[in-house]
């Protein structure tokens, strides 16, 4: 489903409800076995007749690493694009990456991959390409092309359930205005949303992630030189 949908902010809602009565079972399990928390008296839980063996429960992080041995993205991140170059911070080539899931798309719609890869290639967005099918570029839309109200929704669904921070970030193309970025941080204020990152593309001189790959010719030949079928090229 989109992430710029109703259905995606009920389907988070839904998905950490589950996980954060999972998470409040296990820690009352725990209460009695072991006792509630130091200064459980004089917490929310005990107002609300909750024995728990822990304070707070769930945290969502940002899972940079992780997202990238999973192939998934980062926390609950949408896609940064649908093709991008991740750059080292030791040193040495970029590693290009293309989405599988859009991959996957492409192949079970019968469309022509080489084409349609050779367009995000350059932008890293399907926005631009001719001839998209449109829910197919709706469901790939990527973070800036994203409203910023859908991410504040969705971090909101999962903040209601969730103790501490999230791990959040809205991207934000290089021409947005000093009033856009006010608004975002005051409107995850008044959301009572924790950890809540506003960031503009080229805000720094370098950053490890930028959309498609350009026209940079040795990212191009190692990317002629991977499995057009597998999950990162």
């Amino acid at each position: 489903m989109p992430y710029d949908s109703d259905a995606a902010v009920a389907w988070a809602e839904r998905l950490i409800t589950f996980i954060a009565g999972a998470a409040r079972a296990a820690s009352g399990e725990l209460a009695r076995s072991r006792g509630v928390f130091p200064g459980w008296a004089l917490s929310v839980h005990a107002a609300a007749g909750l024995r728990l063996r822990n304070a707070t429960l769930l945290s969502i992080a940002p899972t940079g690493t992780i997202g990238i041995l999973a192939v998934t993205t980062g926390s609950i991140e949408p896609l940064f694009a649908v093709a991008y170059r991740r750059e080292h911070t030791l040193g040495g080539p970029p590693l290009i990456e293309v989405n599988a899931i859009f991959l996957r798309s492409l192949h079970e719609r019968h469309l022509d991959t080489r084409r349609f890869l050779d367009a995000i290639l350059t932008t890293g967005s399907l926005r631009e390409v001719p001839d998209v099918p449109g829910d197919l570029a709706r469901l790939f839309a990527t973070a800036t092309e994203i409203p910023a109200r859908r991410h504040l929704a969705i971090q909101a669904a999962f903040q209601r359930h969730v103790d501490n921070a999230v791990a959040k970030t809205i991207n934000l193309p290089h021409d947005a205005e000093p009033d856009e970025v006010a608004t975002i941080i005051l409107e995850g204020w008044r959301r009572s949303l924790k950890g809540l990152t506003v960031y503009r593309s080229g805000t720094k001189g370098a950053q490890v992630l930028t959309p498609g790959i350009g026209d940079d010719a040795t990212a191009r030949e190692l990317l002629a030189t991977c499995d057009p079928d597998a999950g990162r090229v």
